[in-house]
């Protein structure tokens, strides 16, 4: 006869199973490929439920619901033509269709023609993943049938949390490919603007290189522009200049030249034995001193030219690359550590090249006229100046001058914004005066206590096998103290023996007195193990019993925070401290001209923005130093008076720590210096400061 698990063994399982599920968490927030991820957590799943096997499926647009990884199913299961598989993949697909979790039984069947169902001998324990918009696969265990059903739909249950967790994994893994799609389509955006937005060489060349490579994936990418029957390379990914006389630049030239020479593609990825001599010899020469794995270098020739509005002419275009024109330069891509398949880097460098071509080309064309960039500066701006465009632009400067010089002259109210909470002014932290863990949690969110209730109740085994082993001690003392008190005065006993019990009677009292008192201090201790609540108020804690009962805790940690909610509220604003100093300079006017009165505050509730609010800044409730506030940055706290609290109150509920936006009023202040006096302090530290 078996005998019942130890508490022991079931608190160990216990202990387990939820490693097993916080693992799983864990690994479903993180960005773990799917080759990791699903082997993982599959394997945890069934260890926490100690089934057979299980199987994750996902929903393919082409084939329906394909395995994507099973533990230990049975290989008729998984073979095409299979009858029991078959049977199983349309019960799969009805309870994908279906969208719920359910248990199937041992060796069932469904449909009219029994077609579809459970050929094992095993219970299915069936969830959906779902993405939150739709259903993108399934979740199979199987599992030993002879369970109870209050068992089997603790499976169930736990399958479900289980779903969903795998569920935001692949929801967050469809955005992540989603992104990295969009990502690309931006890079290559992003580089065509680029490189096609400079007419200068050499800046052109340095674009294509450093912007190229990030399109690419490579680890270097360079640029050679072709002066004559020479070619020297302008530009090199990661390097702001080119030492061309180092052997490694010696090398890539000669690489390049006989390149465009040749005027065919190199595509070398660690083989020579296709190449001509000439070219075998420039490519080891080079790979000997940069250790590239792989090398492309694509010579560059200038693309064809397009008649404006010849449909025909632009059919015809083909890559600019496979025709016959004139070599302008040469494109090197390089892998070193960078491992980019090939049909993707022939795709990206098909990209980059096509770009590259009509940048390099235009910019060479361009480059070489004297004085053009500044010429054609002059000529876009004269024409403001001709004709009837003249008393136009006379017309809008002079509208200009006015409305300079009306920000200058005209004084608007000067206000300091900044962040901040509205919270009442009394409010205390019960804290754990003991180490253990929580028995009872008498309280919840939002509840109203008075000063002196119970709140929670915390147990420590540790004091109470203390206080019950002083208590045992006591007892025992006690009842031997009187023995001995009873054997000293008893004439009946000698002399002698009556002095021996005599000083063991005055031994064990001096004893019985010392555990009294540790009885009485572990006694007070045990009374500390009920938290009460200092003050009246209501329970800030959101969830508390969920978030608290059964929860260890230490001496000094916060178990409830209370508010008193009807006393009287008070505001706090963050103030970012680069505007520090135009607060000081108010404060300092107001001490002067104001006998110190307060600064006039307006703030609005984040929960009702229309309706705005006054209060009063003491000039005392300014704290003296800056804080680091994980949102704001550097901050200075300050403690605003608002007005009216009993009239808002009966408007509108607050609720503790509510979010406000404050604005301080600093007096009046020219409408330029209002608007731009953070773009004039940016400027004097981010330029003047560190330049001159």
């Amino acid at each position: 006869m078996s005998s019942a698990p130890s508490p022991e063994s079931v608190e160990q399982t216990k202990q387990q199973i939820r490693g097993l599920i916080n693992e799983i968490a864990d690994m479903s927030r993180s960005e773990v490929p799917a080759e990791e991820y699903f082997p993982a957590v599959l394997k945890r799943i069934v260890d926490a439920l100690a089934a057979v096997g299980g199987a994750i499926w996902l929903l393919d647009e082409a084939t329906g619901l394909r395995l994507s990884y099973q533990i230990n199913i049975n290989a008729n299961l998984v073979e095409a033509e299979n009858e029991d598989a078959l049977k199983h993949g349309r019960l799969l697909t009805r309870l994908f269709q279906r969208g719920k979790s359910e248990l199937v039984p041992p060796f069932s069947m469904l449909g009219q023609d029994q077609q579809e169902g459970n050929p094992t001998q095993y219970l299915l324990v069936v969830a959906p993943l779902s993405t939150g918009k739709q259903t993108t696969g399934m979740i199979e265990v199987f599992q030993r049938p002879d369970s109870a059903p209050n068992v089997q739909k603790g499976y169930q249950r736990f399958l479900e949390q289980m779903a969903g967790l795998i569920g935001e994994w692949l929801k967050g893994n469809n955005m992540q490919r989603v992104a990295d799609r969009q990502h690309m389509w931006q890079q290559a955006d992003h580089f065509a603007r680029l490189a096609h937005d400079n007419l200068d060489a050499r800046d052109t060349a340095f674009t294509i290189a450093n912007e190229g490579r990030q399109l690419i994936g490579c680890d270097r990418v360079s640029v050679a522009i072709k002066r004559g029957k020479h070619c020297k390379v302008e530009a090199i990914s990661g390097q702001d200049t080119i030492e061309s006389r180092s052997n490694i630049v010696t090398a890539l030239n000669a690489l390049a030249g006989r390149v465009i020479a040749a005027g065919e593609s190199l595509w070398y990825d660690g083989s020579v034995e296709d190449l001509p001599p000439q070219l075998e010899e420039a490519v080891e020469d080079y790979v000997d001193l940069s250790h590239g794995r792989s090398i492309v270098v694509l010579p560059i020739r200038r693309p064809e030219k397009l008649v404006a509005g010849d449909v025909q002419s632009k059919q015809s275009v083909v890559r600019e690359g496979a025709n016959k024109n004139e070599i302008i330069g040469a494109l090197i891509i390089e892998q070193i550590e960078s491992q980019v398949p090939n049909d993707v880097l022939k795709a990206r460098c098909d990209l980059v090249y096509e770009h590259a071509a009509r940048a390099l080309n235009n910019s060479l064309a361009h480059s070489d006229l004297f004085g053009m960039p500044v010429l054609k500066v002059l000529t876009r701006a004269t024409w403001l100046f001709r004709g009837s465009a003249f008393p136009k632009t006379m017309t809008v400067l002079a509208l200009t001058a006015v409305v300079l010089l009306g920000l200058f002259l005209v004084k608007i109210d000067f206000n300091l914004k900044s962040n901040g909470t509205l919270r009442p002014k009394v409010q205390r932290q019960v804290f754990a005066h003991e180490n253990g863990e929580i028995e009872d949690v008498l309280v919840d969110h939002g509840d109203e206590v008075k000063a002196g209730q119970p709140l929670v109740k915390l147990r420590n085994r540790e004091l109470d096998i203390e206080y019950e082993r002083v208590i045992g001690e006591l007892d025992s003392i006690r009842t031997q103290f009187e023995t001995a008190a009873r054997m000293s005065n008893d004439n009946r006993v000698p002399v002698a023996d009556r002095s021996q019990f005599a000083g063991q009677a005055e031994e064990l009292y001096i004893r019985k007195g010392s555990l009294e008192a540790q009885k009485k201090l572990l006694e007070e201790r045990r009374s500390q193990l009920v938290r009460v609540s200092p003050i009246n108020g209501i329970v800030m804690d959101w969830k508390l019993a969920e978030k608290l009962r059964q929860r260890p805790v230490v001496t000094g940690q916060v178990l409830v925070n209370i508010a008193d909610t009807d006393q009287d509220w008070e505001l706090e604003l963050l103030m970012p401290e680069k505007r520090m100093k135009h607060l000081d300079d108010a404060v300092i006017e107001q001490v002067k001209n104001k006998n110190g009165e307060p600064l006039n505050v307006a703030y609005v509730l984040a929960s009702d923005a229309s309706n705005e609010l006054t209060g009063k800044l003491p000039l005392n409730a300014i704290h003296k130093r800056a804080q680091l506030d994980t949102e704001d940055g550097p901050v200075v706290k300050m403690r605003v008076e608002p007005d009216s609290m009993k009239d808002l109150m009966k408007e509108v509920k607050l609720r503790p720590n509510t979010t406000v936006i404050g604005k301080v009023n600093c007096g009046r202040a020219s409408a330029a210096f209002v608007w731009f006096h953070e773009v004039v302090e940016w400027f004097q530290a981010k330029v003047l400061f560190q330049y001159f």
